[in-house]
């Protein structure tokens, strides 16, 4: 039977522990710093209350420091008797310290230490993956720039629609990141709230100073109602699953792009052979496995805040066990999310070009809409503009001025990507 916190001396069946533990203790890795952090916050609190003397916080938290110091070492581990990250760390203090180890949770249930530990480990990885996308946003916007002057088809409805840029495609791109940044903030504020004091759900009778906590854990407000805080428990990953869905979702579209302009039949896009993948039988084949892998993954990461909220639905407030399985859905959605955000810089670093897509006489009708203007301009009605150029068209007879002026802000000649990294700059700071 596992060392559990909350083992009165019976023992449950093997099978049953098995089924409930699930992957837990694995993933339970992740969050081993942040539940060091988050009990030296706590008994820094207990000391200020009288729970603790002076002594016994000195020697709690040199102890903290020393498993701290294994993990960051990667010498701690979780063994095979022993439930869960907290029991283990208590574990350790019980036997290193004794009776002392046996009073750091006090004022505490295993259902607010799980928050705090889930919240730390948010809120680092809302962090990383905001620096991952501006990463990702200045190599776009830097394509955007230098490749400002290519034209490049537009499409709609599948269709040859009207020019479009390089310089307009890759900026639009990174503004779509930066939109996804506010999702990134909003998740970030949402997760920014401390619940340690909560216990199990409805408080104790321990005179806990909660604002303390809050401000030894660096977080930006409290989750005051005891019972709120509980309520939190899967919308914080449910919201964190929607942000990085958003961000997944951008990348997806993109990823779907280069496969299609990868395509000889359109050839707007290439990259190092090195880059790419081949064949079994065909020699000339050079896939685009790496943005069909960075897509499927997309599809894989906005799923998790579906899954997430089934999983969290029908269910009265208070701790559930089902809320374990959170960890099962969002973990790994993480970990996609930065190989995929890691990959997509690493391939754009090396993408090629086209620059004489439009030389091809397929591509004529692009510029209709162009000649329309041009008459309108010109002082003719749009409406008779429109039916001319249409007739040509129909009888063959339009020829293709291949050139643009577009000024108006967000277009071709004015793709405002300073205002766009001003934009990013502002929602980008949490």
């Amino acid at each position: 039977m596992a060392d559990t916190l909350w083992n009165k001396g019976t023992k449950s069946s093997d099978l049953v522990e098995e089924f409930t533990v699930g992957n837990d203790r694995v993933l339970d890795m992740a969050l081993a710093k942040y539940d060091v952090t988050g009990s030296k916050a706590h008994i820094r609190m207990l000391e200020s209350i009288g729970l603790l003397t002076s002594e016994e916080l000195d020697v709690l938290t040199k102890a903290l420091d020393e498993i701290l110091g294994e993990i960051e070492a990667g010498k701690f581990v979780l063994e095979d008797d022993v439930e869960d990250i907290h029991s283990q760390v208590e574990l350790l203090l019980t036997r290193r310290l004794g009776n002392v180890g046996k009073k750091i949770h006090s004022g505490r249930s295993r259902n607010d230490q799980v928050l705090v530990d889930v919240k730390l480990f948010l809120k680092d990885e809302l962090h990383k993956v905001r620096d991952e996308v501006l990463e990702l946003f200045r190599t776009l916007q830097d394509l955007s720039e230098s490749h400002k002057e290519v034209l490049l088809p537009g499409y709609t409805h599948g269709q040859v629609a009207m020019p479009s840029s390089f310089g307009l495609w890759f900026g639009a791109y990174a503004e779509s990141l930066a939109d996804d940044m506010f999702m990134l903030k909003g998740a970030y504020g949402l997760v920014d709230q401390n619940p340690l004091g909560s216990a199990a759900g409805y408080g104790n009778s321990f005179p806990l100073d909660r604002d303390m906590t809050t401000s030894l854990l660096g977080f930006g407000d409290l989750d005051y109602n005891a019972v709120a805080a509980q309520l939190s428990r899967g919308k914080s990953e449910k919201a964190v699953a929607s942000a990085i869905g958003c961000v997944a979702l951008t990348l997806n579209k993109f990823a779907s792009d280069c496969c299609l302009y990868m395509c000889p039949n359109f050839g707007f896009i290439s990259f190092p052979d090195e880059l790419t993948t081949g064949s079994s039988i065909m020699p000339h084949k050079k896939n685009p496995d790496v943005w069909e892998i960075i897509r499927g993954n997309c599809n894989r990461i906005m799923a998790a805040e579906n899954e997430i909220t089934l999983l969290c639905s029908n269910m009265p407030h208070g701790y559930h066990r089902d809320f374990q399985l959170l960890k099962d859905i969002l973990f790994p959605a993480l970990v996609l999310m930065h190989r995929c955000l890691e990959m997509a810089v690493f391939m754009l670093k090396e993408i090629r070009v086209n620059r004489n897509i439009l030389d091809s006489p397929i591509y004529d009708y692009l510029f209709t809409v162009e000649e329309v203007n041009r008459r309108a301009l010109s002082g003719m009605p749009f409406r008779d503009a429109y039916k001319s150029v249409g007739i040509e068209v129909n009888e063959g007879r339009f020829h293709a001025e291949k050139t643009v002026n577009h000024t108006h802000i967000g277009s071709i000649g004015n793709l405002c990507n300073d205002r766009i990294a001003a934009k990013m700059k502002n929602v980008s700071d949490f």
